[in-house]
């Protein structure tokens, strides 16, 4: 079978503007870049009301033996086109640094990719560079307000605003800036986070428009003086410039599907370290424009999900019909004890064993009012005995299992999972979050901790507890929160598999992420600066004679 990227190439793509308009978009909204992506200009959508049914892609919890949750998004939503309902995919924008890495690209594959694959996974319209820019630009004006006086009196080591990069890079995550003596500033201990970490990008993703967005913006705590008293963006008068940097990168960015459906790719916060989710405004105007509109979260449904419906979906008023959960009977095999060398040996015992990751995310689906079912993403070296074990267990879990080949069929492949989500989304469904705003900010996060990872019970220190008093006491204890935490397990111990209970949570830091709206709890080895592995990806990426990117997957 050819590439991903040899697939991608050989599609008949269509210009932009033909997808635009399959997809209901007026011409006056479509901004193109370049003959085969656009930017959409929301306001010329008209006031029709957002009255699409919402369907959620997530996953178990993710292995290096790989789930294609993107991949099964693309190939669910082509397979609605083909079964006659008018669907709009809605995507998060891949990232630099995990090209580069160890994942590849993020426009899905096989015959289930949105294209043109190359552009999207490198630069594409531009958005992350603009994201980078606003976020650094307010750390200069952070540091240029200091060298001139600091007014503000902003307390030098009590600055929580560091830089971002677009890229992995470990020798960033803590620097000592402003050497090189009086004219270049006051030195200090600072770093670097990845851009797709920045509230910035958080920003942009819950942003309802422009207005908003610079709001928004402005509410970003920068540091505290010595008086500890918050400062922030806008303090700085930093917010309107910043505003201004992002104005193109808040509109939606249109592409299509192999099979030249309509699909928006916009923003793209990680799902470990932010709530992982695409923007708002691309949800809401898939939702106007669709009957039906697939997006995903990142990583496995115990991150990726709960941030989904707690943070996302409690700021937008969104309330989703149905979830889709992703797993492989290779993925389960390694969370049954199989050595990543011999998933290819038929065990069905060790699907078995490794199916209580599955049931556990079923079961925390569940719990918040929504039909939930499973996509398997079929291999060829699964065996017929393997995956009616898979569908065994859905079925005693009050779910339906679907065998998928989209990557190798396309659509087709994808039909039978088309059917049942529009079978469950036509049910009346119960949404809710699973607390209230009301509830103090620890008790929050114990409650995601024990209902969602099993945990005992979350632990915090002393000053992390003081820490989460004085932000309800200046009026931020209605927010919800964000975990940080590995994406491998259920605790925060990435080598324990399938699914663990009675563990601790341990929130080692906190975050306030004030104009995003949430509070970040860094639990166990998180960073928000990945590294490169020893053989990153970019071993692998060239360009050819004819100018063609190579090495993409």
């Amino acid at each position: 079978m050819q590439s991903d990227i040899e697939i991608s190439r050989a599609a008949a793509i269509q210009p932009i503007q033909k997808v635009a308009e399959r997809a209901g978009i007026p011409a006056a909204a479509v901004e193109p870049y370049g003959h085969y992506k656009a930017k959409i200009e929301v306001s010329q959508l008209g006031t029709a009301d957002a009255s699409g049914k919402l369907i959620l892609v997530t996953a178990i919890n993710p292995t290096s033996a790989g789930e294609g949750k993107t991949t099964t998004s693309i190939g669910l939503a082509d397979a609605l086109n083909r079964i006659g309902k008018k669907t709009m995919l809605c995507l998060r924008e891949p990232s630099l640094g995990p090209c580069f890495g160890t994942k590849g690209g993020a426009a899905g594959g096989g015959y289930a990719q949105v294209i043109p694959m190359d552009e999207i996974n490198l630069h594409f319209t531009g958005d992350f560079h603009a994201i980078t820019s606003a976020h650094n630009l307010l750390a200069a004006m952070i540091d240029n307000h200091i060298h001139w006086g600091n007014a503000l009196d902003i307390d030098v080591r009590r600055i929580v605003w560091r830089r971002v990069l677009d890229m992995n890079d470990r020798a960033l995550r803590d620097i000592v800036q402003s050497l090189g003596g009086r004219s270049n500033g006051f030195p200090r201990e600072s770093g670097f986070d990845i851009t797709v970490a920045s509230e910035v990008m958080a920003i942009l993703c819950l942003a309802n428009d422009l207005e908003d967005l610079e709001a928004r913006l402005g509410r970003i705590v920068i540091g505290y003086t010595a008086k500890d008293t918050a400062v922030t963006a806008r303090d700085l008068k930093a917010d309107g410039a910043m505003a201004a940097l992002l104005a193109q990168a808040i509109k939606p960015n249109l592409v299509q599907t192999l099979e030249g459906n309509p699909a928006l790719v916009h923003g793209g916060p990680f799902a470990n370290i932010a709530h992982g989710c695409n923007s708002v405004i691309a949800t809401r105007t898939g939702l106007k424009l669709a009957d039906y509109v697939v997006t995903e979260a990142g990583f496995g449904a115990d991150l990726g999900a709960e941030k989904f419906f707690d943070i996302k979906c409690r700021q937008a008023n969104l309330r989703p019909a149905a979830v889709v959960i992703v797993a492989t009977v290779r993925a389960l095999k390694l969370n049954g004890g199989v050595a990543k060398a011999d998933l290819a040996t038929c065990d069905v015992e060790a699907v078995r064993r490794g199916s209580v990751n599955l049931e556990r995310h079923i079961e925390n689906i569940r719990r918040f009012g929504v039909p939930a079912i499973v996509a398997i993403n079929r291999f060829n070296t699964d065996s017929e005995d393997e995956l009616e074990v898979i569908c065994d267990v859905a079925g005693t879990n009050g779910s339906k299992a679907i065998i998928c080949s989209h990557w190798s069929d396309g659509s087709q492949g994808a039909e039978a999972l088309a059917q049942c989500v529009v079978d469950a989304a036509e049910m009346p469904a119960a949404f809710s979050s699973l607390y209230e705003d009301a509830i103090p900010l620890f008790d929050k996060i114990n409650m995601i901790a024990q209902k969602i990872y099993r945990a005992e019970h979350a632990v915090a220190s002393p000053s992390v507890h003081a820490q989460l008093a004085r932000w309800e006491a200046s009026g931020f204890g209605s927010l919800p929160v964000c975990i940080a935490k590995t994406q491998y397990s259920f605790s925060t111990d990435p080598s324990q598999l399938g699914a663990p209970v009675g563990h601790d949570i341990v929130v080692r830091e906190v975050r306030l992420s004030a104009g995003a709206g949430f509070v970040v709890a860094i639990c166990g080895d998180i960073m928000t600066m990945p590294g490169m592995p020893r053989v990153p990806a970019a071993e692998n990426i060239s360009i050819d004679a004819n100018g063609q990117i190579q090495g993409l997957f």
